[in-house]
């Protein structure tokens, strides 16, 4: 049944991705505008995973493997299979087209920068900052 969880997810409640990231969980719409209000202190990147697809779950294991800005940004784990309404308000909020895997980099309350699938590279976020 485990094979069938790791390919599929589950209906279970999401839990903390396992990595090296302390990931803030985004669930709740009202958590946005906390990360526009932040954001002006201190960058916030949100990263858009879809549970169910193993691109998405590629792009994720690279961008963690790669991150090392732990203190120069707050990272944000959406997982965007239980929480669509949320992913659907970010796409609103900060006018970009809804993609999976999308990473956004909210610096100043607005995105200065997105990408999706392969195009997600760690690194491309220290220039932006």
């Amino acid at each position: 049944m485990s094979f069938f969880k790791d390919i599929f997810g589950s209906d279970e409640t999401p839990k903390q991705p396992e990595s090296k990231m302390n990931w803030v969980l985004l669930t709740d719409i009202d958590q946005l505008g906390e990360i526009i209000f932040n954001s002006n202190e201190k960058p916030a990147v949100i990263f858009k995973h879809s549970t169910r697809c193993s691109v998405s779950r590629m792009a994720l294991k690279q961008f963690e493997n790669d991150f090392d800005l732990q203190e120069e940004v707050t990272p944000y784990f959406l997982d965007l299979i239980a929480y669509r309404e949320v992913s659907n308000e970010i796409a609103n909020r900060f006018n970009v087209y809804h993609e999976s895997p999308q990473i956004l980099l909210i610096k100043d309350g607005k995105s200065v920068y997105d990408a999706s699938h392969s195009d997600i590279i760690a690194g491309d976020l220290k220039g932006r900052l």
